[in-house]
């Protein structure tokens, strides 16, 4: 179940967000400083996994290891917020 933030995006759990791995579901979802993009249509995340990381999970803190910078998630859809 999912409630609604201040900004009308449905907000959802870690356990939530942890189902959409590209596994469980066929969605693929990562979160990055509080919002949930969906990263589906990515061929880099194909099966919930883009080299080292893992979908389904907060990936806040592992991105300043990444050879690229936030602007990475402008091109995914923003489909809800980490509660």
């Amino acid at each position: 179940m999912t409630t609604e933030n201040r900004a009308g995006l449905p907000v959802f759990s870690r356990s939530q967000l942890a189902l959409r791995n590209g596994q469980d579901r066929p969605e693929i979802w990562c979160a990055y400083n509080g919002l949930i993009y969906d990263v589906s249509a990515s061929r880099l995340w194909r099966n919930g996994k883009h080299y080292e990381h893992w979908a389904g999970q907060d990936l806040s803190a592992e991105l300043a290891d990444a050879p690229h910078a936030e602007w990475v998630f402008d091109r995914f859809p923003i489909i809800g917020a980490l509660a």
